[in-house]
């Protein structure tokens, strides 16, 4: 298995166990050389969203990746979270609807987690 696709998974499994609303797996590797996949999910509230954060950096570095960069953390509102090949956004819903990542990224393809 390649190792975006494996960060992906993992990133995908852990905003799921934390109960993740919409997550959205982004295929982006053939339209842009920022990253592989964009993974994208909200929280109800500001404490499911730390809690999503988390989880995620937990999952991902007991697997051995650690992020280049973190941002938003303390806003709580909208925390990108970026591993190379493999940028996980966390949003509060009214972040997320705000910001519309999924519209901007349209020419990705949408991708289901059976696909990982």
């Amino acid at each position: 298995m390649d190792t975006s696709k494996e960060m992906a998974r993992l990133a995908y499994e852990a905003l799921e166990d934390k109960k993740g609303e919409d997550i959205q797996i982004i295929d982006i590797k053939d339209i842009s050389s920022i990253a592989d996949y964009f993974i994208i999910a909200n929280g109800s509230n500001s404490s499911q969203v730390d809690a999503l954060v988390d989880s995620v950096m937990e999952r991902l570095s007991r697997n051995g990746y650690e992020p280049k960069r973190v941002e938003g953390v303390r806003s709580a509102s909208w925390i990108l979270m970026d591993y190379g090949d493999v940028v996980v956004h966390v949003f509060s819903k009214e972040e997320r609807l705000f910001y519309n990542l999924e519209r901007i990224w349209r020419d990705g393809r949408t991708i289901n987690r059976e696909e990982l």
